[in-house]
């Protein structure tokens, strides 16, 4: 028997559950209800596709990539490909077809799984790019292949092709799920490519054991009887290794195909745990401080005094261990019930556990918010190259401003240029394919560079400045990190997205999209006309609007950091034009590059 988490996964909590646990649910397209799937069920299915994959004519070490925004049948798939000791290959559902041929190509994937008609069209377009490719595999029953596309077959009847699968192919997944070593490629994980192109990091059962291993004694506060809220793409490692990590504690996850309807979901599941971003926050911070801004009177003054009690229990007493007297606790316990629970309920949090959170900066006003009204942000650091966490909140003593401390069995170091340095046994063999760069990933003496630069500071907590790549130096000769500034104009209801500027420039200025809806309500309160957002954004009283709030939300950075002149947007950012990455981070060349007329403007 192998010792492969992931191999058996499915096997192992079948004989522990059966029928009698769902292993997920997931929301039904046709009558709207959270269907659950149990882990007999679950293990089923996976040893269908598994078979299904070995009559394809899959073996060992084949790729197969995964095309489809969240749904169960990605699960099946990599626990499948897991079975036969292949490799799946995770694409965001948002790639286009540039991206999606690259990895098809490097990668060398002889099947893709798809999820909608959108991605089945992009696959198709890209086939002939991609000399390996075999087939395509469509995930959702209501696509109909193309006329005449005879390489193309539904889940469905890969489920059922795996059904009626001979005595002599179940008996070879069996022989290959038993050889399954941990030195075996699970997956790759392409990086963003924020300044070029991606790379599959190469992720070997072992550092997914590992990492078992590792956050069951870290996160001790989980137990089976949590549910969970997958909305990330599971295409990235944060939500893949978190959703891996619930299954493999018990955790019931709950699917959610789409990250827009994230606030009904959470409404109907409440679930105790989920990992999310820090843009997520924000969004709720700034609809939260809305709703309070527009209370007045005796409500006003008891939203204020429960905020003060809160954060004095929760951030003096709680955070660190401690029993708070027993005064504070009886007024907390007042205030909680009347105002705080019907925060979390009114966001589907009232039930939580806690919420791990990573992926960039987050205020830290916006972490003490939530952690005084009792929502148990846990801040983390990480990358794909080391299965995700490297850094974490401990359960108590956890210092707001860091990132937590290194997770067991991970080490860090501070090299050159103030670069967080990793060792661990969850770090990536290397990237596919690219032995030039796997050669610059690490040090020497073997620890993975970051690119991210830090310190560690006196409780053994990392403290991240700023991703090495973004930093840049005004032509004084000041060195600017861009993600700090956009992190604190993030805590503003009017502004959805920030593009701080000023490489090589005299001072720094800020490509800014407000956040419409908030400001055109704003706009109708003060009896400002407008028409549409162009209106807006040149009327000479929103302008001063957003100088003021800008102007306050700079407070205690240095001079030489502040925004001296900014720029509004009609248009947001977007994945499609090619702005944000996958992962929803600024693809800062692109933008300084399109905009280079606005930002002339702001030096002129």
């Amino acid at each position: 028997m192998n010792n492969n988490i992931l191999t058996t996964l499915t096997a192992r909590q079948s004989r522990k559950y059966g029928d009698g646990r769902d292993a997920y649910r997931y929301r039904d397209m046709q009558t709207g209800r959270w269907t659950g799937r149990s882990w007999a069920d679950f293990d089923t299915d996976t040893c269908h596709a598994a078979c299904a994959l070995e009559t394809l004519g899959i073996i060992p070490e084949d790729m197969i990539a995964v095309f489809s925004a969240n749904c169960p049948q990605i699960l099946i798939t990599d626990l499948a490909c897991y079975r036969n000791r292949a490799v799946p290959v995770s694409i965001y559902s948002t790639s286009s077809p540039e991206q999606v041929a690259y990895i098809l190509k490097d990668s060398g994937a002889r099947i893709i799984f798809v999820g909608d008609r959108k991605q089945y069209e992009i696959a198709r377009s890209v086939a002939h790019q991609c000399p390996r490719l075999e087939r395509i595999v469509l995930f959702d029953s209501s696509v109909a292949p193309d006329a005449g596309d005879s390489t193309t077959m539904r889940f469905a009847d890969l489920l059922a092709l795996g059904a009626s699968a001979s005595d002599l192919c179940r008996a070879e997944v069996d022989a290959r799920t038993a050889a399954a070593s941990p030195d075996d490629i699970a997956t790759l994980i392409y990086t963003s490519g924020t300044t070029g192109e991606p790379k599959g990091a190469i992720l070997p059962h072992s550092c997914f054991n590992a990492c078992f291993r590792i956050h069951t004694e870290r996160l001790t506060m989980l137990s089976p009887d949590d549910t969970s809220l997958s909305f990330l793409p599971m295409s990235h490692i944060f939500e893949k290794a978190w959703t891996y990590f619930c299954l493999y504690t018990g955790i019931i996850v709950y699917i959610s195909s789409n990250p827009k309807e994230i606030t009904d979901a959470l409404r109907q599941v409440h679930p105790t745990c989920m990992c999310s971003v820090p843009r997520f926050w924000e969004k709720a911070y700034a609809t939260i401080q809305d709703k309070l801004a527009r209370t007045g009177g005796l409500q006003k003054a008891l939203v204020k005094k429960a905020l003060k009690v809160g954060a004095q229990r929760n951030l003096r007493y709680t955070r660190l261990g401690k029993k708070a007297p027993m005064l504070l606790e009886m007024q907390y316990r007042f205030f909680d019930r009347r105002i705080f629970s019907a925060i979390r309920r009114a966001m589907g949090v009232d039930r939580g556990n806690i919420f791990p959170t990573a992926g960039a900066p987050l205020s830290t006003n916006i972490v003490e918010f939530f952690h005084t009204i009792g929502v148990n942000i846990v801040i983390g650091y990480g990358l794909s190259e080391t299965t995700a966490t490297v850094s974490c909140y401990p359960a108590v003593g956890y210092e707001f401003g860091t990132v937590g401390t290194p997770i067991p069995e991970v080490e860090v170091r501070i090299g050159d240029e103030n670069e967080i340095q990793v060792k661990a046994p969850t770090v990536m063999r290397g990237y596919y394919n690219r032995p030039d760069e796997t050669a610059k990933a690490f040090t020497a003496d073997g620890w993975l560079r970051t690119g991210d630069a830090g310190y560690i500071d006196g409780s053994g907590a990392i403290v991240l400045t700023e991703r090495i790549k973004d930093l840049f130096k005004t032509s004084n000769g000041k060195y600017i990190a861009p993600q700090a500034i956009e992190s604190r104009l993030g805590e503003d209801r009017f502004i959805e997205q920030v593009a701080v500027i000023g490489d090589r420039r005299k001072y720094v200025t800020a490509i800014i999209i407000p956040a419409f809806e908030a400001l055109k309500e704003y706009a109708r309160r003060h009896k400002i006309a407008f028409k549409n957002v162009d209106d807006l954004i040149n009327n000479s009283e929103i302008r001063q609007f957003f100088a003021s709030r800008i102007e306050k939300l700079q407070k205690g950075l240095a001079g030489f950091e502040q925004i001296k002149r900014f720029t509004l947007l009609p248009r947001e950012f977007t994945i499609e034009n090619g702005e944000l990455t996958n992962t929803l981070k600024l693809r800062r060349p692109v933008i300084n590059n399109r905009y280079a007329r606005q930002i002339e403007a702001m030096y002129c």
